[in-house]
């Protein structure tokens, strides 16, 4: 917030009617701009109760009905389906401002002779030092494509898996674009070929570790299409005990966002999603964060995977709860998360 000076040498009268008509100014200045002021004094994290957390329900739907429809055939990697995935991601992150990380958006890579491309948006970030720092929020928006017929359905549409977590981070990239107040950057990334084995996450992470980019840590975002019963937090985190990922971020957000789910560590879930490419090469927190937890929904990898099984409100519920967290991690003067020893 600027502070308001009073400059004149005129008589007593005239001072003290600047004086008062500036303060008045600074006044109704504070209560307009509250949401994009930031003391000098203020702590990190402070502002995020000021934070526009409005998450459209319907814009929310919209892209998960469409990326989980018939019409995209499953999303599988080299097919017509997953190219129009891309370009309605592609296309929102351009009408919202973000900047290709590279040439494109496109992030091109081969495997099992099929051609797949990741998507790469980026939000540079505002400060001279911490610009160089980066994290990355991403989610495969690829799937499995067609099956074996179930009742006359074929198609896998995904909706869960992981159409849920490319509209979190399509989402969360449509929000920090208008925040637009990171010091460190972001790199909102949708990764492609995941069911073939973390391809598009490991080509990705293998090529910004040539490039030598300083990577404070990757969130990922996995199933969050459906709620968990009798948790006192909203999501876990896989590899919870690896880092203090979880107990920061939920310091930062004020309120239990993330935890630890047993069978998470069970079946270890850390090393199962695109978080783990990221860990292995720049050893670094790469966390993911998911709802589902084996008891709440029956149809992994599944024709039923569909839209309207999934639970819209909890969804809009996730993706407003984790930006303040978001916020907070990308404007620290230090990098606070660290893994553990």
């Amino acid at each position: 917030m600027r502070d308001f000076f009073i400059f004149s040498s005129m008589r007593k009268l005239t001072t003290k009617l600047c004086f008062l008509f500036a303060f008045s100014l600074f006044i109704s200045c504070g209560s307009t701009q509250k949401t994009n002021a930031v003391s000098k004094d203020e702590k990190p994290g402070e502002k995020k109760s000021n934070l526009n957390l409005g998450i459209n329900k319907n814009e929310v739907e919209d892209l998960l009905k469409y990326l989980s429809s018939n019409e995209l055939r499953g999303r599988k990697t080299g097919n017509e389906g997953i190219e129009k995935a891309a370009q309605r991601i592609e296309s929102t992150f351009e009408k919202n401002g973000l900047k290709p990380y590279f040439d494109t958006y496109r992030h091109q890579f081969e495997t099992q002779g099929v051609n797949g491309f990741n998507i790469v948006g980026m939000l540079p970030g505002n400060d001279p030092k911490l610009k160089d720092e980066f994290i990355v929020l991403g989610a495969h928006y690829d799937h499995i494509g067609i099956q074996k017929p179930i009742e006359g359905d074929s198609i896998a549409n995904g909706a869960n898996d992981n159409a849920a977590g490319t509209v979190a981070v399509v989402e969360m990239a449509k929000k920090f674009a208008k925040i637009d107040d990171n010091k460190r950057s972001i790199l909102f990334v949708l990764f492609s070929a995941e069911e073939q084995g973390l391809v598009g996450a490991k080509k990705l992470a293998e090529r910004l570790k040539q490039e030598k980019m300083d990577l404070y840590a990757m969130f990922n975002f996995e199933m969050i299409g459906v709620p968990m019963a009798n948790k006192d937090y909203i999501g876990y985190l896989t590899g919870f005990e690896n880092s203090n990922f979880a107990e920061k971020f939920n310091e930062y957000s004020g309120e239990q966002i993330l935890g630890f789910l047993p069978q998470a560590k069970e079946y270890n879930l850390f090393k199962r999603s695109d978080n783990y490419p990221f860990f292995e090469e720049f050893q670094v927190p790469a966390q993911t964060i998911s709802t589902f937890d084996f008891t709440n929904y029956n149809y992994y990898h599944h024709v039923a995977d569909e839209a309207e099984k999934l639970d819209m409100a909890h969804m809009v519920n996730v993706i407003k709860s984790v930006i303040p967290g978001i916020y907070t991690m990308a404007n620290t003067p230090e990098k606070e998360i660290k893994l553990n020893d």
